[in-house]
């Protein structure tokens, strides 16, 4: 019956879920037309909104990009392939396969979501590699499962925005946060560790049960997922070559960007964000490759797979435009589904509601730092009249925000141009996925209020 119902979900995914891209698209005219009678906004209005948000991502999409990319060149050098290799040998079954990628993604993305992310997928591929008859779509939808856990993790940009103090945190909440929201109040709160705890726990069993039956299985050919090794030419005697293949200039520069790092976040007290895996990532990657032109060439090659995230990160933040943009009503989307929120919520079941509505707000708005600036000024307020501790209610939006990437390809986009897979080959098991850690994160905010 589980297999049926999988065997289900799979098949109308693959059927009515399309390219990204278009799914993008499609949420763009969604939006603008539910903005329009919602928010009594003009069609002029609404395309202006859209038209000043599209370039609002133009950095983050460049943090993406590069995470992708410098994550893709570091798992290419010789002495991280042949790491990744002898752990992707460990499992014998394809089961014990789906089950160690859960664990290691969810894990890798518990303490950093861009860490995670790549180490995820480039673990999955290797052990497609490695593994015959393990179905290749459930591994790299095993890969980004994990994913489900960062906001509430080391990395979560909504905790970390609560616990760093500061005028903006008071004018982010129109007030109500004049004192910083330390993370053993939201990410470290033991309720929060049991929650994750279960959730990985869950994704792990569930993700294995999953495995197709061999008639149902989709096998990838390894020798497509070989990468092409790149042939280096001679050393010459000319003073450029003798440059580009040097390694002292390969540990300079890295040597530089380490230095960095230390002080930034041994000396300096600064978190382990974005920026700083980016870092970590393509310093690593120069030395182990060796030379500065072995890590070009790898490079460049990576580079081809951030198509996706060019093209289609604009558009979302043209959806973020029209959901947070305000006409000439004074109403904004985003105010209007976290008021339907509010108008029906009670001190046990706010925090769930508070999910509920981030989840719906992410399927528009799949960033956190969107979900701050249309939630944190009403939901906080809101939670404060109810007597909600406001760690409950930042790690409620938290777990929202995160949930429904199972099912927004947005977050995807890296993850698949890496497997080099589309969406909908991975979706209907993610359905899966959301209908069983919703289940868990639903229980444990309730219970949390007890």
């Amino acid at each position: 019956m589980f297999q049926k119902i999988i065997r289900a979900c799979v098949k109308v995914v693959q059927r009515y879920l399309p390219e990204p891209f278009i799914f993008a698209i499609i949420l763009t005219l969604v939006a603008a037309l539910l903005a329009m009678p919602i928010c009594r906004q003009t069609p002029i209005e609404v395309i202006e909104h859209w038209g000043n948000g599209v370039w609002g991502l133009l950095a983050f999409a460049m943090q993406m990009a590069l995470v992708l990319v410098c994550g893709s060149t570091l798992a290419a050098a010789p002495v991280v392939k042949k790491g990744i290799g002898r752990l992707a040998a460990i499992p014998k079954t394809p089961a014990a396969a789906i089950a160690l990628v859960t664990g290691v993604s969810a894990v890798a993305c518990w303490i950093n979501w861009g860490f995670g992310l790549i180490v995820g997928v480039i673990f999955a591929k290797e052990i497609a590699r490695k593994l015959q008859g393990v179905d290749y779509r459930l591994l790299i939808a095993s890969a980004y499962s994990g994913f489900v856990v960062w906001h509430a993790g080391l990395s979560g940009s909504i905790p970390l925005t609560m616990a760093t103090p500061g005028d903006a945190l008071t004018k982010a909440t129109n007030g109500i946060l004049t004192e910083p929201v330390h993370i053993t109040r939201t990410i470290l709160d033991p309720h929060n560790i049991v929650m994750v705890i279960l959730v990985i726990i869950a994704l792990v069993a569930v993700n294995a049960l999953m495995h197709p039956k061999k008639e149902h299985t989709v096998t990838v050919d390894p020798a497509l997922l070989e990468e092409e090794e790149t042939q280096m030419k001679p050393l010459s005697e000319t003073p450029a070559e003798k440059m580009e293949n040097s390694r002292l200039l390969s540990w300079i520069v890295a040597l530089l960007g380490f230095s960095y790092l230390v002080i930034h976040l041994g000396f300096k007290g600064g978190s382990l964000d974005l920026n700083s895996v980016i870092m970590l990532f393509l310093f690593t990657g120069v030395i182990l490759h060796g030379t500065p032109l072995a890590y070009v060439r790898a490079f460049t090659k990576a580079a081809t797979g951030a198509a996706g995230i060019i093209l289609q990160f604009p558009f979302y933040a043209g959806i973020m435009g029209i959901i947070t943009g305000i006409g000439a009503s004074g109403i904004c989307f985003g105010t209007v589904i976290s008021d339907a929120c509010i108008s029906i919520s009670t001190p046990h079941t706010y925090p769930l509601l508070t999910f509920l509505c981030a989840a719906v707000l992410n399927m528009f708005v799949p960033s956190g730092g969107g979900h701050w600036a249309i939630q944190a000024p009403i939901m906080f307020a809101a939670g404060a009249d109810l007597g909600v501790d406001p760690g409950l209610t930042g790690i409620a939006i938290a777990w929202g925000d995160a949930w429904t990437n199972l099912i927004q390809p947005f977050w995807a986009i890296p993850a698949l141009a890496i497997a080099k897979l589309n969406a909908k080959d991975i979706m209907g098991f993610c359905i899966i996925d959301l209908v069983v850690s919703g289940l868990i994160i639903c229980g444990g905010l309730l219970f949390w209020t007890w």
